[in-house]
Order: structure tokens, then C-alpha cells, then sequence
């Protein structure tokens, strides 16, 4: 692939297809899962992973909005698609017609659904989305609101990953409290979940009902347990990597300054490169005079600014470089590697905005 695009990322059909199937296994047969392909899948291309999915035997996908749903719907994806991040009632007849399902966050907008099915969230503690009603209230408005079916009941954690803290234990027994309490007025939907990647990953076998919605682990990622959290039950390995082409090589003198600002002034001579990457492309801005990229097979610094679509970085230790060559942002390289989550503790954000924010202008390559 090197010289053939200016910025890219590469995707593996097969470590989606295992880091899916690593997740089945370990949760169980009698477990739905149902992968989170929102923000285009992590930026790996809801399409295309929504396809791999369904190829392994997938039936639930969940999306953020509307639009992500519909776009999947026309891009022929038949699996079900739940909607999570709240639905506007403008938007409502699209559910309908792209036969999406919505999940309720208030129980003012079961009676304007209309014959389709639906999941309610109760907020345990998230405090954003949710309903914070009482199972006497839900099961009334559940009845009151038909023809909408509830077929599913879900929350969703503040602190999964933290055992310093028992607000997870205390989302559980709340919801666990309303479960039991819908169960006794005779509201028992089909699908109960609570759980993402952390519980699934570390193990909180309580939260996993009869479904979970696994959504980064997908993409080869988890947050590691804060405190004395166990060791991850099953291994995801990332389905991404990032690569950029060289636009220009040449040769700088002690004393010269590089980039926006001036921010680095070389120290020695150097030989570097000007990458066709910049902030447009997603590589954190943060990253400036501080970062990294694979060149050579060597971990080598960024040099100055990252700008908008060209970032510099040093390459005195490989004269053999020359435009059209790749670097790798994210991926490995001989015996060297950087993943997204190293690249956002260098960027001083999180694993997710990394990957989200790789643009649309790069190129997707599924290999």
C-alpha cells in the first residue's frame, strides 16, 4: 500500500470477525450480543463492520441517532438496529420506515411511537439519559402506550472500569431493584442489558443479563481497571492501523526552525520528512513537538506543529526514505508498535476521541 494513497487506515476483516467472536465465546450462547457501531464504527466503517458482523452471525447493532440507522438500512444491513442516543419528534416516522428500534428515555414518548417495538433506559446513576420513573409509573405508561411494545430494558454505567469506587455495584442493585419491581407488575421484556466492553472485558458476570452491547472492544480497545480491578477475561487485539505517505524529504542545518510557531528548532543537522497527515485527518493537534510515528521501524518524534495536512517528524536514522514511503501512526512496525490508546495518553485524551476523530477524508482499506 505504500505510495498509493496520501493518508489511510487499514482494517482487518479477520480481527473483527475474532475480537467478536472472542466476545461470544466468553460470555455465552444464551448472551445476545449486539455491537455498538456508532460514530461509523469507531471511524472503521459502520457498513462494512456491520456486514462482517452479521457474516458471524450478528442480529443487533446499535447506533447513536436516526441518520446512523438510516444509513445502514440503505445500505441494505437487515440485522436490528437500536437507536440509543435519543430520538427527536421529528424523527419519529423515520423509525417506521427504516424500521429502527428506539431506546425511550422519558415515558412521555412511548404514546407518539406507534406500532413498534422499543427499549426504556432507567438512569441508575449515569445522570444523563434515562428515566428515573418508578416500575409503577413504567408499567402504566407501558400499558397506556400500546400499540409500543417494550421489548428491551437497559442502563448504561458512569464507572465500570474504576474498583475504587461501588457506584457500579450500586447502578447494578438499583437496576436490578426496578427489574424485579416491573417483573411483579408484569412488565418482563424480551432483552435485559446493561453491560458495554469494561463489564464484559472484567468480568461483572452480574451485569450481562441476557444481552450486552459491546462497543470498543470490537475495535481491539478497552479502558483498564482502575484499582484493584482482575485482569481482562478474554484478549481483543486492535482491528485498525494508520499510515501516511511522505511528501518530502530534505535535509535541515543546526539552528533551523520548523512549523507553525516555531516550536522546534533543530539542534543538530537532521534529515526529516513532511507527512501527508495533519489535524484534518484527525492526528491530534496535542500531539505537536511531543508525538510520535513509526518510521523504519523506529518510534521517531514529531517536529514542530502538527498542522491542519502536513505534520514533520525526524528521520536522520533512515537515509533511505523517500517520498511515496509510509510511516505508521498507529500499527507496528518490525518489533515496534503504538496503538490508539498510546497515542491518546501521548495526545492526553482517551483511546475513543482517537479513533473518532480520524476523518472522513481518510481512506478506509479493508484488507
Amino acid at each position: 500500500m505504500s505510495g498509493a494513497l496520501r493518508c489511510w487506515v487499514e482494517i482487518s476483516r479477520e480481527q473483527l470477525a475474532a475480537n467478536y467472536r472472542s466476545i461470544q465465546q466468553a460470555v455465552g450462547a444464551v448472551v445476545e450480543v449486539m455491537p455498538v457501531v456508532k460514530a461509523d464504527a469507531y471511524r472503521h466503517g459502520a457498513v462494512e463492520v456491520s456486514r462482517i458482523l452479521i457474516a458471524e452471525g450478528v442480529r443487533w447493532l446499535a447506533v447513536s441517532s436516526v441518520d446512523e440507522g438510516m444509513a445502514l438500512r440503505l445500505a441494505q444491513i437487515d440485522a436490528r438496529i437500536l437507536v440509543m442516543g435519543g430520538v427527536l419528534p421529528w424523527e419519529r416516522e423515520k423509525l417506521r420506515e427504516y424500521e429502527l428500534t428506539p431506546a425511550v428515555h422519558s415515558l412521555n414518548e412511548i404514546g407518539g411511537l406507534g406500532p413498534i417495538g422499543y427499549h426504556l433506559k432507567a438512569d441508575t446513576g449515569m445522570g444523563r439519559l434515562g428515566t428515573q420513573a418508578s416500575a409503577e409509573e413504567i408499567a402504566a405508561a407501558v400499558r397506556a402506550g400500546a400499540p409500543a411494545r417494550l421489548e428491551g430494558l437497559m442502563t448504561h454505567f458512569a464507572s465500570s472500569a474504576d474498583y475504587t469506587s461501588f457506584q457500579t455495584e450500586q447502578q447494578i442493585a438499583q437496576f436490578e431493584k426496578l427489574r424485579q419491581d416491573l417483573r411483579r407488575a408484569g412488565v418482563e421484556p424480551l432483552y435485559t442489558h446493561v453491560a458495554s466492553t469494561n463489564p464484559v472485558m472484567l468480568a461483572r458476570r452480574g451485569a450481562w443479563y441476557n444481552m450486552v452491547r459491546p462497543g470498543i472492544a470490537i475495535y481491539g480497545y478497552w479502558t483498564p481497571g482502575k484499582g484493584d480491578a482482575p485482569k481482562p477475561l478474554f484478549e481483543v487485539k486492535p482491528a485498525l492501523r494508520w499510515k501516511a505517505s511522505i511528501v518530502l524529504v530534505k535535509e535541515i542545518e543546526a539552528g533551523a526552525r520548523i512549523g507553525y510557531g516555531a516550536m522546534f528548532t533543530s539542534p543538530r543537522d537532521m534529515r526529516i520528512a513532511v507527512l501527508g497527515i495533519g489535524y484534518a485527518d484527525g492526528l491530534p493537534h496535542r500531539l505537536s513537538n511531543k508525538g510520535k510515528v513509526i518510521a523504519a521501524g523506529r518510534l521517531t518524534p514529531i517536529l514542530g506543529a502538527v498542522s491542519m495536512d502536513l505534520t514533520t517528524i525526524d528521520i536522520s536514522h533512515a537515509p533511505h526514505l523517500e517520498p511515496g514511503d509510509a510511516v505508521t501512526i498507529i500499527g507496528a512496525e518490525a518489533e515496534v508498535a503504538q496503538d490508539a490508546r498510546q497515542l491518546a495518553k501521548a495526545a492526553g485524551t482517551i483511546t475513543y476521541s482517537v479513533l473518532c476523530g480520524i476523518s472522513a477524508r481518510v481512506k478506509r482499506v479493508y484488507v
